[in-house]
């Protein structure tokens, strides 16, 4: 199996991280950026869709260029580095994939083509409050006359405020519909506040609020959901990649270059062991999610793929944890304050492990599975 990039790969590699690195070259820019909404630089955005790297996953006929999973995961990756808060992954990977997955041929066409280009931003609404992360959505469709309405709340609903078309998951009989709601509909309220990390969610409540199906209507599209979301999760992974790789280059030359009684950090053995376990935690993390992308590169069975999914959201969580809470501790004081970085990837961290299912869930389902392993025999 080949883990290295080919000369178009690395190309794009190294256009994105270029582009990032001038949009958010400090972490005071990168704050700057996500005090005002919408918590992210519309001209960063564009720049990325100018670049192609908005409808890579796309297929040609829709709009897109008709790449796979691992040039999505280059550009998951250099976000992560410098933790860009341009909603890549929640627009493209998700949004976008749900469309690419249940989409008839004039929505995918329409709505996929505006998304690579930069000009409509879609975000996904399926989290409600206090539901964790049931896939049983409590916001229910009803047909309509010719049409289809939608009642509940959506919350969070990443990027929600400022999208331009929002992709709703909703009951209807014998599933789970997806329907196409825009933002100035009838019925519907939007409520926008900032995350912990420096993103933004909304409340969105749908009262009788007209809506599209994407798709066949009163589909069940359970299936493309599951799909696409553990396709996000693997993206997600790759930007914790990223994010954990920037907290361990910094923290290691912080043990570099200050100095306590006289000598640089790294000359006490006990701190630069614990530098080397980031690195072993890093290098799980990016084993168990380059393979999970690989699982996807494939085409293998959608719940293998979900199954990978799980299990690289699982190692991501610990090594996430381990990798932002050891950076801020080696940092010493500074790595508590505002306007020092480690503190900002640490959050981002944490957010990306809640996201599509933290540690604990994923953990919890892939127990479910154990008796369709087979056993390690111990050795005689």
């Amino acid at each position: 199996m080949d883990f290295t990039l080919d000369s178009e790969q690395i190309a794009l590699r190294d256009a994105v991280r270029g582009l990032l690195g001038k949009a958010y070259d400090s972490s005071e820019t990168r704050r700057q950026v996500t005090k005002t909404d919408p918590g992210w630089d519309e001209k960063t955005w564009q720049r990325l869709a100018e670049m192609g790297a908005l409808g890579l996953p796309f297929a040609e006929e829709d709009g897109g260029f008709g790449a796979g999973p691992v040039e999505v995961s280059i550009v998951a990756e250099e976000i992560g580095r410098v933790i860009a808060p341009e909603p890549y992954v929640e627009a493209v990977v998700l949004a976008g994939g749900l469309v690419a997955a249940a989409g008839t041929a004039e929505q995918r066409a329409e709505i996929i083509g505006a998304l690579a280009e930069g000009t409509l931003v879609p975000a996904f609404a399926h989290t409600e409050p206090a539901a964790r992360y049931s896939e049983k959505p409590t916001v229910t469709a009803a047909a309509s006359g010719d049409g289809w309405t939608l009642t509940g709340v959506k919350e969070p609903v990443l990027g929600g405020a400022r999208a331009d078309l929002l992709i709703v998951s909703a009951a209807v009989e014998g599933g789970t519909g997806l329907f196409l709601v825009k933002p100035d509909a009838d019925g519907l309220t939007r409520t926008s506040y900032a995350t912990f990390d420096g993103g933004r969610a909304a409340h969105i409540a749908f009262a009788s609020t007209p809506a599209t199906p994407l798709g066949e209507p009163g589909a069940d599209q359970s299936a493309a959901i599951a799909s696409v979301i553990a396709a996000a999760q693997i993206a997600y992974g790759h930007e914790a990649l990223g994010a954990m790789a920037t907290a361990l280059e910094t923290t290691t030359a912080y043990l570099k270059t200050r100095k306590q009684f006289g000598v640089p950090l790294m000359t006490f053995q006990a701190l630069t062991f614990r530098a080397a376990d980031m690195y072993v935690s890093l290098e799980l993390a990016r084993s168990t999610v380059t393979w999970a992308t690989l699982v996807l590169l494939d085409g293998a069975a959608a719940e293998d793929v979900i199954e990978a999914a799980s299990r690289a959201k699982l190692q991501v969580s610990k090594a996430g944890r381990h990798i932002g809470q050891e950076a801020i501790q080696l940092h010493g004081g500074i790595g508590m304050t505002a306007e020092y970085s480690v503190g900002h990837y640490t959050s981002r961290l944490t957010a990306i492990d809640h996201l599509l299912g933290d540690g604990r869930h994923h953990l919890s389902a892939l127990s479910t599975s154990l008796d369709d392993h087979g056993v390690v025999e111990p050795l005689p």
